[in-house]
């Protein structure tokens, strides 16, 4: 099928809504965006995969009219500045869904989006929306209109509303399908670190910091890439300045997929003189370990909390008695979620279990080569 959310999809089974793509996750964000544009026009769009523990963006990506030259800008301005209606806030919203001008009670000049971004471009309104399953937003999509169309309304939001699980369920399934692999890991795939100046530009890399950059967008040397190029890096790089101005919590971490097709962490902090004083930003790029890869994996085929509490127990090699004491449940309660656990993720046994999530998963074979980011220009 074509899209999500036909008019019988709020009856068919949730994974039978997802929307079927057989290629690069461009190809999923290019149908929802076909889907979309019929029943909710729109001027231009940001359509991001998102980490679903953090909502900070990985891949793919599709930018729809939308300048290069405003990347930078515009995750500084997501994480550096204190706005309304951040990706954040929608995605832990009740209805994962929100406009511009109804947070703002019309008045969008009290938005600094608006007032740096839209209103020079022409926009007057903004819509978002969360992809999310359960808690976890597996993306995210950013909408504006000009002024001379009327603003979004509730129709609008009812429809991105109902394509949104759809969405959700194909990103979640492009984290769990497994790909043509990856080249072995050797010396090129040690962390390497970047240096960012205040103007997000980079005036200090080492050898494998150029590796990492290859996997995630081109070289950090060359002219189009002086400043931050790709959207993952750009927004962890604003997040780290957020955290050490103590308008975020918690550390400016992300995980990114890389054209190998394995997973990149990424680390960001703001270094410090001896008097305290803010100086440049450290990135460390180094291949993600399996403990950070797996609860992507496991979030991905819509575990309930107790099922990861089982899987988590079955990884660590507990028999099910032991799982029982350690969860207080019985074991007619725990082995009725391992058949449940072993149907969503379509194996038959725990070492299969183990296997799934920690081998295709964790290794060099996770996933398809998909380091994706496409800009349209209509």
């Amino acid at each position: 099928m074509d899209g999500i959310g036909e008019s019988a999809g709020a009856e068919a089974p949730a994974r039978e809504r997802a929307l079927e793509v057989s290629g690069r996750g461009s190809e999923l964000f290019a149908a929802a965006a076909r889907r979309l544009r019929r029943v909710v026009p729109y001027d231009a769009a940001a359509w991001i995969g998102t980490d679903p523990a953090t909502v900070l963006p990985t891949s793919p990506m599709r930018v729809e009219n939308i300048g290069q030259e405003h990347c930078e800008t515009y995750w500084q301005r997501e994480y550096g500045a204190h706005d309304m209606l951040t990706f954040r806030d929608v995605a832990r919203s009740a209805s994962a869904v929100g406009t511009l001008r109804q947070v703002t009670g019309g008045n969008l000049g009290r938005s600094v989006r608006f007032r740096e971004f839209m209103r020079p471009l022409g926009y007057a309104d903004n819509l978002r929306a969360a992809f999310r399953i359960g808690a976890g937003a597996w993306g995210v999509v950013d909408l504006f209109r000009s002024g001379d169309r009327p603003p979004f309304d509730e129709r609008d939001l009812r429809h991105v509303a109902a394509l949104a699980p759809g969405i959700a369920l194909s990103l979640a399934g492009l984290a769990v399908a497994t790909g043509p692999g990856a080249t072995a890991a050797g010396a090129a795939d040690a962390p390497g670190t970047a240096l960012f100046d205040a103007d997000d530009r980079i005036v200090f890399a080492d050898a494998q910091a150029e590796h990492w950059f290859g996997e995630l967008g081109g070289s950090p040397w060359s002219p189009l890439s002086t400043t931050l190029r790709t959207g993952a890096v750009a927004s962890v790089v604003a997040r780290a300045r957020a955290v050490a101005a103590e308008r975020e919590s918690g550390p400016a971490v992300i995980r990114v997929r890389g054209d190998s097709g394995r997973w990149v962490g990424i680390h960001a902090s703001v270094l410090q003189d001896r008097r305290g004083q803010a100086g440049p930003v450290s990135v460390v790029f180094e291949p993600a370990t399996a403990m950070q890869i797996v609860p992507i994996i496991v979030e991905a085929y819509a575990l309930t909390p107790r099922e990861r509490e089982v899987t988590e127990c079955v990884a660590r090699g507990h028999t099910t008695a032991e799982i029982a004491t350690r969860l207080h449940l019985s074991t007619h309660t725990v082995r009725d979620h391992l058949k449940a656990i072993f149907a969503k993720v379509d194996v038959g046994s725990r070492g299969e279990l183990v296997a799934r999530l920690f081998g295709e998963h964790a290794g060099s074979l996770m996933h398809a080569p998909d380091a994706d980011i496409v800009h349209v220009h209509d």
